[in-house]
């Protein structure tokens, strides 16, 4: 009788484990894990360089966000900003992640988050920078190349087919003209009233305060902090404790980064011998595009 008793009791034991495990699990999987969870973490988010896809950051996010152990969010952002759709989009996933969720986030931005890169910060609930931080730059820049005078005189011409007179606005081969030069600045002007309409919503200053600030300057996380756009200046270090007593997780927390895959060593010296080539012919580096592009990017 006791041999079985004490067998109840293990089987009864192991029950009571494998449930626990189980809705932990569950916990885990949905992003709900109780304030008295052992092992939270804070998820680093770096945004660093050229913004010309938001894939990647929206991928890592999601990951994260669906890590249980995970219970704040810290930006670190290095970044001059890029291209206008995908500064946007990781603006939205973040603001999503804002609506959705009650875990903190917190924005870093170090020696540079100007343009785009100050896009992305918006949604967070608070924002530090360096004092010498350069921020700021709320604008819209577009750039069109025109080749139409280099290739004439190689001898070479261009002959263009198109459905209707504005298909070619903005083509490499010649100039543009005054209406094609009011249709674009019409496109600029929407995306620019988009930026500006986002700095208005996520940040304690009206429209008109906004506009003022939004004619692309840049300035110091110092500026930026008296000037509303950013909430006080400190290092990376600040921020994280920042995301730690907001978590509960107390200064100094545990942190997680995405996994970074290597890249060859030859690789590496290829790539940044090339982008040096560029940047000292005046040509915009890799990854760039050549094409026409509304960018969020301070140059």
């Amino acid at each position: 009788m006791k041999r079985r008793t004490g067998i109840f009791g293990i089987v009864l034991l192991f029950v009571l484990f494998a449930s626990g495990a189980f809705v932990a699990l569950r916990l885990m999987i949905a992003g709900g894990v109780p304030s008295f969870a052992v092992g939270g973490r804070v998820a680093i988010l770096p945004v660093v360089g050229l913004i010309e896809s938001e894939r990647e950051f929206v991928d890592r996010l999601d990951r994260f966000r669906d890590d249980g152990s995970v219970r704040a969010f810290v930006l670190e952002i290095r970044s001059p900003g890029g291209a206008a759709a995908p500064s946007q989009a990781m603006y939205e996933a973040l603001r999503d992640l804002r609506e959705h969720d009650d875990r903190p986030v917190v924005a870093w931005i170090g020696e540079i988050g100007a343009s785009g890169g100050y896009y992305a910060a918006l949604p967070a609930d608070t924002i530090l920078a360096l004092p010498s931080s350069v921020t700021g730059s709320i604008g819209v820049v577009m750039t069109l190349p025109n080749a139409g005078e280099l290739l004439r005189r190689w001898g070479l011409e261009v002959q263009v087919l198109e459905s209707a007179p504005n298909k070619d606005i903005g083509g490499l081969y010649r100039s543009l003209d005054e209406a094609e030069r009011a249709i674009l600045q019409t496109l600029i002007d929407d995306t620019h009233a988009q930026f500006v309409d986002a700095v208005a919503a996520s940040r304690p200053l009206s429209r008109d305060s906004v506009l003022v600030l939004a004619d692309g300057r840049v300035m110091s996380g110092q500026r930026a902090a008296a000037a509303g756009l950013i909430d006080r200046t400190g290092t990376f270090e600040d921020a994280l404790d920042v995301a730690g007593r907001m978590a509960g997780l107390g200064d100094d927390p545990r942190t997680v980064r995405p996994e970074r895959p290597g890249r060859p060593l030859l690789e590496r010296l290829l790539s940044g011998g090339v982008t040096a080539l560029l940047d000292g012919l005046g040509l915009p580096p890799l990854g760039r595009p050549v094409a026409p592009s509304l960018r969020y990017e301070w140059r």
